[in-house]
Parts: C-alpha cells; structure tokens; sequence
C-alpha cells in the first residue's frame, strides 16, 4: 500500500444498493427515455446540437458521418461511435422514422434488415424540420448545462417548435421500465393540440376524433380501434397492425396477392423468408410461389396462389402465422421535469404546450432585452445628433478619448455604453439622410418594443403565437396519413347483444354453475313444498344463489382465499332443473378449491367508486378483513389472491360496503355480533385479517354476515331444520369487534344449527335451497317479528333427512303468488338438458 494510503471498510450490501440506484438512475434519465418536450433521448439531442454547431443545414452541402460521430463524441456524448452512428442513421431511415430529421446521402441500410455502410463513406446534413427543433436556440429559450468535462454548454433540451414526441414516438429500455410511443402524422397532431390550446379542458374523447391513430412510417393498416383508444386514455394499449395487400388476377385466372405495405418495425427479408418456411412445412396450403419485386418506386412481394385456392383464405392464414399482422405495444413513458412518468394522449398534449410557452416567453424576453439595449444607444445617438456642434466642439478639445467621453456623459447626461457608441459613430451618420433614419429606426424600435411588452403581459396572445407557429410548421411540412384505420368484428362490446335482465345464478357444492331468468321463479305463500329448481346428482346440492344482471361482473371467491372475474352473459344459461356448466370449465380454479362467495359489481372502471368502496371478507373461524375494491378492479384470467387462508379455516362470505356501515356476523351456535365497520382497517389483498367473533367452542364456525345498509331492515335468520324469524336490528346492541355475541336464536333440537343470518324488508322475497335441490321462494312479510332469544316459525316443510343448504334474499317481482299445495318434479319428470 502507498505512502498515505488507507483501506476503509464499507457494507458491501449497502455500496451495491447505491451503486445500482446510481446507475439506474443514469439510464433512466441520461440515456433510454425521451423527454416529454421534445421528444429526443440525449444521444439524438445532441446529435442534432452538433449539427447544428457544425452549420451542417439542409441548404450547406454534406458532411461526412464520420465527421459528426467525432464532433458529438469528442464534445458531447462520450459513449461508444457506434451508438451515435447508428442513432443517427436511424434519425436518416424513411421507413423508421415518420417525420426524418437528418438527411442521409449514401448507403443508410434497407427495411430488409440492410446494415448502413460504414460511417467513413456515409454523409449527412439537417433536415428542414430538425431546423425548427433548433430554432431559437441562440434566444436564451432553454437552459444550457456543461458538457461531460465542463469545458463547453450543451442544451438540457431543444426549444422544439414542432411536436416530436408525437410525430415520430420513440422507444427504449431503461432499468425496470420502458418506453414505447408510435408515430403520429403531424397534421392531424397540430390540429388537436390547437383544439387543446384553444380548450385547456378538452377531453381525451374529442382529441381522438382530431389525432384518430397512429400513423406509421410504411403504412399499413390499425386493425382495431380499442387498443388505440386505451393507449390514448391511460398511456397504455396494444395495436394491432397489419400489411396493406390487394389481389390481382392474371388473365389465365389464377389470383396473386400483392402485399404492397408491412407493418412498422417488420423486417420484410424475414417475413418473406418465414412465408417460404411455413409453406416448405405445409403450415399453409395454397402459395406456388413467393416474390419481392420491390424497387425504388416502393414496396411489392407477390404471393402467387395455386390454382385452386383462394388468396383471401391464404391473406388471412398469413395475418395468423407471420408478422403481416403484429402488435405494437404503446407504453407512454417519458421525462417529465427529469422523472420518468406514464402519460396519456392529454398529458402529451399539455406538456409540449406549456414547453412552448415558455420558449415563447423566454424568447420574447431575451428579445425585448436586446431590443430595449439597442434603443438605449439610438438614445444616446438622437442626443448627439440633436446637440451636434456642441458634442464636436468637445471631441475637438478633448485630448483622448477617454477625456471625450467622460465629457460626453457629463455634459449630455449619457452613461458609458451611449458615449462609446458616440465616439465609435461614423461621419456618414450625420447627414441629413442618416439622421431621419436613426428616428425612424428608434421610433420602429419602440412599437417593437411596446409588442414585445404586450405579448408577456398576455397569456392568450402567447397562445395565439404558439398556435399560428405552429399552423405554419402544418403547412410547410404536413402530409396525409399512410397508415389506414380499419375496426375489427372482435371490438363489438358483448354487452351490447344482452339485454340487462336479471338472472338468478346458482353454483352447485360440487361447482356447477348457470343462469337462469328470474322470471321462471314463482312466488309462493309460506309453508309450501316449493318447486323442483335444480337437476342434481345425488350427492350433489345447490350451495350458492343470488341475483344480478347480465352486465355485472360476478367476484367470485373460493375457500382458499383466492378472487376470480367472471361476466355475468359469459355464465352459460340453463333451465331451472338443468344442472349448469363446471366453474373449472369458466374459470382457473384448482381442483381442490370450491367458490363460496361472490360480489356483484356494475363497473370496475369508475375510479369514484372502486376507490370509495370496499370489500369485506369473512371466515368459519370468525376472521374478518377488510380491502379497497381498488384492488380487485383489474381481472386477471388466473385470478388473485384476496385473502391470506389460515390452517383449518376457509373463506365463508364476502360483503361490498361503502366503509360506514356496521357489520353483523352470527355463528352456528345461535348468537350474533354487531360493531362498526370502521373497527377494522383496510388492508392488502394478500392480508390475513382479525377477528370477528369469538367462537362458542371448537365446533361452533361462522354461518354468515351481514353488513347493516339500513337501520329500517330487519335481521333474519333461518335454522337447518327450516325455522326462521325475523327481529329488529336495535335488539342487537352496538359492541366491540371480537366479542362473543348475543343470541340471535334459541338453538334447540328442533330446530337445529343456526345456518344463514340475512338483512331483509317486507318488500323482499327469501329464496331457500335444500339439500336435496328444492327451493321455495316467499314473501318475508309473511315471516312474523319476534325477539331475538325466540325459536321462529316453520319456513319449509322439510322432508325426512333433508336440511336447509343456503337461503338467498331477492327483490320482490311482480309474479303472482300461487297456492302452496304445488307437488314437486322428480328428475324423470323434467325433459330439459344438461348445459353443459
């Protein structure tokens, strides 16, 4: 070790975790993703700023590439040649950017996948639109930074008079995201930022119908508008893209199909060759042959069919098995004030705007400086030229200059900057001429200054400068689209093919599951046998009934704490004595699992109401949880977990509440809790919960929970042997959460374990399962009040060895009431199908 040198010991843990941090950082910012303003990464920055520092303009011949790679390398960019070569040959390429900003003269590479010639034989100069994103550079219209050895300034950003984040998107890979933005034609782009500036407020749907898609480079068609229209809302989407192709007949009348378009970013080479492959591997019947007659006119691949085929059936086996169809994932990420941040079409939109605001004010202020400088000088000038004989007078006697112009600043009032110019006046200046002209330049000078003056006093005429810059760039450089916009059968919105209705669904305790119209389902008066409701095998029941329509969205929640998604119309229908289909042939349930709750949800997508609601969940062992619906509002095809499941214990019930309700929670031994919501905290879906309720003994379990909406309903609650009665929720006290309870039913032989607690009014009807699949449906006015410690009245007349299974509370129809003395279906009697 060297004379003065140490070793420090550092934890080699916490060195990695900033070292990482720092380098992430460096990506992120200093390398991979765009900002938000004008849309270039630092790399293309200064590419651009080098050029420009190079004089290297559309309208100066070419230089060299190699030229440029060493002037951004040696002063700006100090990475690898090639990465500044290949970034601006990209920056070069037609079929890779939509809007070019260098114009590249030699061999820059092909959409064949073509590697552009080496930098040394390559040249390169400004496009006219890479001019506009310099423009007003030297206005003091940004901030500047030192370059990576402090000896030069470099642009933090381009003042950017164009959109080019929008224009011509970008793409990169940071450390733990990534951006990627498509294409926009700049007309259509201009227009809606002109629409937003004239209506900050404008929302998202109305720039849609100015922006309408992306539109890219080689063309193409957008098959599909969803995908596009969930980019522009959240920032994210998924577009699908295809070639553009027509079909030709030859005169012997055999058809070609003539793609003359790819999607973006397809290397054509390839897909040529992949057609080739999956021909040779008889993938696809019907080609004879497979050409690329393309030339400088454009692009051509003929695809001759056999004779016997068609070229649509082939066109459209193409768009399955090749990249003729592929995806472009947007994922809108860029810098904004130097953090990376998802943006959606509005954000874009805003953050160019308020960028180009402040180049229109710094701008004019850095004008209005020079402009105010000058007029000083014309000053001093006027006050010369009006006391001419005098001021020669004094440069006469004056023995030096120096002498002259502290004479000048004593006698005329000047300061030093007017008695040099003065001094360094030409002789020509006085004529008569020249001087008529110093007024009219001066008096020229202060209306220029007085517009200057208005525009940073008003915002709109600001605005109004950004948008006619603007309209002048659409009208210098604006084109049509070329990418074509077509909406595919698939984005038809299911929902639109079902009426709302109302279904009653049932889930068996072996997992079979359908819907049925509530309207098959009669009313009948208390005491009845009730109707045959559901085909069942004999070791089979019906565990779960309830209500919804056919646009909600069923959470559904099985024993091991899980949560799936399911569409109430993608629920097969069936017949009130059909079975239903297995919910493993609808959702990704493990076999050992059994859904045991469910939550009715309108609309998943209202940010107000899944952030102001919740869902709480209870289990046999008297634990209760309580989660934000936020979290359960993005289905997921394999589900999620919704609560973390203890040993010995399984999930029982869940409730949607708006988290200032009370919670009612009664257990098999007959007694009930009531506390407030809000004596358990919401948590994370994977969480474990509290208690609930103290249990009655190692066989007592949870039966069921109510969450108290209204004071004015009453609690019901129904024993296994078909008893039940109805008390008021006061003769429940207010408590603790965690309690043992009071009793809400006097549990005897009679009338067995208490087996469902429910909120009901007289307006609702009770719908009872047995065991053995019979239901009856009837009026809970029916069901007379009584206190809580009473055993009830007879609810169903039971036959021997049967119980109560689940009992489900449903709003009143208008059905008509029929006599009790209906005689129920066997299973040979019922003539309707299993859905299977």
């Amino acid at each position: 070790m060297a004379d003065g040198e140490k070793i420090i010991k550092i934890n080699i843990e916490e060195q990695m975790k900033s070292a990482y941090i720092d380098y992430s950082m460096s990506v992120i910012v200093s390398r991979a993703l765009p900002d938000v303003r004008d849309g270039l990464k630092p790399v293309h920055r200064r590419i651009l700023f080098g050029m420009g520092e190079l004089g290297i303009y559309s309208n100066r011949s070419y230089k060299k590439s190699a030229r440029i790679v060493g002037e951004v390398l040696g002063k700006y960019h100090p990475h690898g040649d090639s990465s500044v070569y290949f970034a601006m040959v990209r920056m070069a390429q037609h079929w890779s950017m939509r809007y070019r900003l260098v114009d590249g003269q030699g061999n820059f590479g092909s959409v064949d996948g073509d590697s552009p010639a080496a930098m040394r034989y390559t040249e390169a100069r400004l496009q006219k639109l890479a001019e506009e994103a310099l423009a007003d550079l030297d206005k003091n219209t940004v901030d500047f930074a030192p370059n990576f050895d402090e000896s030069l300034k470099e642009p933090t950003v381009l003042p950017a008079k164009f959109p080019n984040l929008l224009v011509n998107g970008a793409s990169g890979i940071a450390v733990g995201m990534a951006t990627n933005m498509p294409p926009h034609n700049l007309t259509d782009t201009i227009d809606a930022i002109n629409a937003y500036i004239d209506n900050p407020d404008v929302e998202v749907d109305e720039l849609i119908d100015l922006i309408k898609a992306p539109d890219f480079p080689t063309g193409g068609i957008i098959y599909g508008y969803s995908g596009v229209r969930e980019a522009y809302e959240t920032g994210r989407g998924r577009i699908v893209m295809r070639g553009k192709s027509e079909i030709e007949v030859t005169p012997n009348g055999r058809e070609k199909l003539i793609i003359t378009e790819i999607p973006y970013l397809v290397n054509k080479a390839e897909l040529i060759i992949k057609i080739a492959d999956l021909v040779n591997e008889k993938k696809i019947d019907g080609i004879a042959n497979v050409n690329d007659e393309s030339d400088r006119k454009g692009m051509r691949i003929v695809v001759d069919i056999k004779r016997d085929d068609m070229a649509s059936v082939v066109l459209n086996k193409l768009y399955k098995y090749t990249q003729l169809q592929s995806t472009f994932s947007v994922n809108n990420i860029a810098l904004v004030k130097g953090r990376p941040r998802m943006l959606n079409l509005r954000d874009l939109i805003r953050y160019f705007v308020e960028h180009r605001h402040e180049v229109v004010v710094r701008r004019t202020q850095y004008e209005l400086d020079q402009a105010e400088k000058k007029a000083h000088i014309l000053r001093g000038l006027i006050i010369a030229i009006d006391n001419l004989d005098a001021v020669i007078s004094l440069i006469r006697a004056s023995k030096t200059p120096e002498e002259a112009r502290e004479g000048l600043m004593t006698n005329f009032d000047l300061d030093e900057i007017q008695a040099r110019a003065i001094l360094d006046m030409r002789l020509q200046k006085l004529t008569g001429l020249e001087r008529d002209k110093l007024h009219e330049e001066y008096d020229e000078l202060m209306k220029q200054i007085e517009h200057l003056k208005n525009i940073l006093a008003n915002e709109p005429v600001r605005m109004q400068i950004i948008k006619d810059e603007l309209l002048e760039i659409q009208s210098r450089y604006g084109d049509e689209r070329r990418t074509e916009i077509i909406h595919s059968a698939e984005e038809f919105n299911p929902e639109d093919f079902y009426a709302d209705d109302e279904m009653v669904i049932t889930i068996s305790h072996m997992g079979y599951m359908k819907r049925t119209p509530l309207t098959e389902f009669r009313t009948q008066s208390r005491g009845g046998v009730g109707s045959k409701g559901s085909t069942t095998r004999d070791e089979d029941f019906l565990e779960h009934l309830f209500i919804a329509t056919m646009h909600n969205t069923i959470l559904l929640f099985t024993e091991k704490g899980k949560c799936f998604w399911l569409k109430v119309y993608e629920i097969p229908e069936g017949a009130k004595a059909s079975k239903g289909r297995a919910i493993q042939n609808l959702l990704n349930i493990e076999p050992d699992d059994n859904v045991k709750a469910f939550i009715n949800v309108k609309n998943l997508k209202d940010e107000e109401y899944i952030n102001n609601n919740y869902i709480i969940l209870c289990t046999k062992k008297g634990v209760i949880k309580k989660t934000s619906l936020e979290a359960y509002s993005r289905p997921r095809q394999n589900g999620v977990n919704a609560i973390t499941i203890r040993e010995n214990d399984q999930l029982l019930e869940a409730r949607l509440t708006n988290g200032n309700n009370e919670i009612m929670m009664a257990v098999r031994s007959g007694k009930a809790i009531r506390f407030p919501e809000d004596k358990v905290r919401a948590i994370g879906r994977t969480g474990a919960g509290v208690r609930g309720i103290t249990l009655g003994g190692e066989k007592d379990e949870l039966v069921g929970m109510v969450c108290v909406e209204n004071e004015s309903e009453d609690i019901l609650v129904v024993s296994e042997h078909g008893f039940g009665k109805r008390s008021k929720i006061d003769d429940y006290r207010v408590t603790n959460r965690g309690g043992k309870g009071v009793k809400t039913l006097n549990v005897t032989p009679k009338t067995g374990s208490l087996v469902a607690i429910k909120s009901v009014s007289n307006d609702d009807d009770l719908m009872i399962i047995t065991q053995s699949g019979v239901t009856i449906r009837l009026p809970v006015q029916d069901i007379r009040m009584t206190g809580r410690a009473a055993q009830g009245v007879k609810l169903i007349n039971l036959r021997e060895d049967d119980s109560i299974a689940s009992v489900a509370r449903v709003e009143a129809s208008d059905t008509e009431i029929e006599v009790s003395d209906d005689t129920v279906q066997t299973d040979n009697e019922s003539d309707n199908e299993v859905v299977e």
